[in-house]
């Protein structure tokens, strides 16, 4: 029996995991809770092989690194990650054991959680590609993130003080530019590094220093 703990902001979302693994015999869920601030000392006190962890928040692949570190030596199999290559590499560096795309069928859930158990990773042959390549990467010196050099020597600029906490109309007043060119400009980094939202870009940055 695979024990689990849930980590889900969304209690609706918790309590139907819930109640459905709870129902296939292979796993136990031992618990669940909203955040890690809540969840930490349970999952401690209660042991679970695998940790659940949906957080389609800001900063999840800083939250989850905490998590990892936390709760060791439990598993953590990451919740409606996007199969994209910088959010790819921020929750493996976050050190997560696993995961579930966005589509991701509860069928897909089960593999992960009994593959995470047996200390594999399950991934598509995309992922696992990608990782390989990282790994070559790094070990031939490679920047931390390759998606980095295609972007203007602008562009990284901005997308600096974007890590650093910025506004638009903040980069605009440091830089000296017009807010427009910093609005394309910010549209453009999201592109090249296929993330929707500044706090991805700022974990990203975080991975270049």
């Amino acid at each position: 029996m695979i024990r689990v703990y849930i980590v889900g902001e969304v209690r609706l979302y918790r309590e139907g995991l819930e109640q459905v693994l709870g129902q296939l015999g292979t796993i136990e869920v031992v618990g669940a809770g909203a955040g890690p601030a809540d969840a930490i000392p349970r999952i401690r006190d209660l042991h679970p092989d695998v940790v659940l962890l949906d957080l389609r928040v800001p900063d999840g692949p800083v939250v989850a690194q905490a998590v990892v570190k936390a709760v060791a030596p439990a598993r953590v199999v990451a919740l409606a990650m996007r199969e994209v290559e910088p959010e790819i590499v921020a929750w493996a560096e976050a050190g997560i054991a696993g995961y579930v795309d966005r589509e991701g069928s509860l069928e897909d859930l089960v593999a992960a959680v009994e593959s995470v158990a047996r200390g594999e990773m399950l991934c598509s042959p995309r992922v696992a590609a990608f990782l390989l390549g990282r790994v070559a990467a790094l070990a031939t010196g490679g920047s931390l993130l390759g998606r980095q050099p295609h972007l203007t020597s602008r562009e990284r600029e901005i997308t600096r003080l974007v890590g650093e906490g910025l506004s638009n109309e903040q980069i605009a007043r440091a830089l000296q530019l017009a807010l427009p060119t910093v609005k394309n400009h910010v549209h453009s980094i999201l592109d090249k590094l296929e993330v929707h939202r500044r706090a991805d870009v700022a974990s990203l940055v975080a991975g270049w220093r």
